[in-house]
């Protein structure tokens, strides 16, 4: 079996800039909801799909907020998006997916919580995070644990990984902290682009084994001394943004696998949301509906 672990909180960001507004009976913008139910049932008909679950950024802030006052905040999101969170995790749940809404940690911590927990477990053969967040890509494990671009329809296995920025998965933390994040309020270190960041840690795979003598480093990248003189002045910076970047694998999860399979869309819930939001048409088929 295949495990789906859904990024709600990016799914519904991509909702509300993919489709058009939506109001409901009672005045409220339900836009993104519709959109996100709908790909969702979208997912929930492929034949791999039967243990699943999604997990929300139900407040915005987190503990990383205390370590570093630059870090991302509700600023700049629009109200009738930050609005959708609270009903967004109610619309999941009607669909009988398991829902874990955050509120210390993110939502990237609880899905690398959970990859990391049941890629080992008996009859699982591949944890699929559905996220095209470059964080996530730190727990890709081979074929066992990957990423799914569902916008793409592209998947990222560890060869992905290293195709696409040049590291090994357990480098991407130290990769974040030199070139930064903007999505996440991460600045990373001057002279430190993408280019020479994978160049070096795929030879040193982490920042405390990166030489500080660039004349000793045994690859070769334009502006060495630039880029090791950077890294000197900034290394406590350096190592605050890779903390900022290293997701937490001890996310409190109650729900074991089995808690996980999906049984199908609950019928009264499901239509008493669809019923209090407007929704209607979403194509939820009688084989869909739970039977227990």
């Amino acid at each position: 079996m295949k495990v789906h672990l859904i990024d709600g909180t990016y799914e519904l960001f991509r909702a509300y800039f993919a489709v058009p507004p939506f109001r409901s009976p009672d005045g409220r913008e339900v836009g993104a909801v519709r959109g996100l139910v709908r790909t969702l049932l979208a997912l929930l008909r492929q034949d791999d799909v039967s243990h699943l679950a999604s997990a929300f950024d139900h407040v915005v802030e987190s503990f990383r907020n205390d370590m570093f006052p630059g870090y991302k905040t509700g600023e700049g999101i629009a109200e009738d998006l930050l609005a959708q969170f609270p009903l967004a995790e109610r619309a999941v749940s009607a669909l009988g997916i398991t829902v874990w809404p955050m509120v210390e940690f993110e939502a990237d911590d609880a899905m690398a919580t959970a990859a990391v927990r049941f890629k080992e477990a008996p009859g699982v053969e591949q944890v699929v995070i559905c996220s095209p967040d470059k964080d996530l890509t730190q727990v890709v494990q081979g074929q066992r644990i990957v990423c799914l671009d569902r916008r793409k329809d592209q998947i990222v296995d560890e060869d992905g990984v290293w195709e696409k920025f040049g590291v090994a998965p357990e480098s991407i933390p130290d990769y974040l902290g030199l070139v930064g994040d903007s999505a996440d309020g991460i600045p990373g270190i001057p002279k430190w682009g993408a280019k020479t960041a994978s160049a070096i840690l795929s030879r040193y795979r982490h920042l405390e084994a990166i030489p500080p003598n660039p004349g000793d480093w045994e690859v070769k990248v334009r502006g060495a001394d630039a880029a090791a003189a950077s890294l000197a002045e900034s290394q406590e910076e350096a190592l605050l943004y890779r903390k900022l970047a290293t997701l937490r694998l001890d996310v409190e999860l109650a729900e074991d696998l089995g808690r996980l399979e999906w049984r199908g869309v609950p019928r009264d819930e499901f239509e008493s949301l669809c019923a209090e939001f407007g929704f209607s048409g979403m194509g939820v088929q009688d084989g869909q509906w739970a039977t227990v």
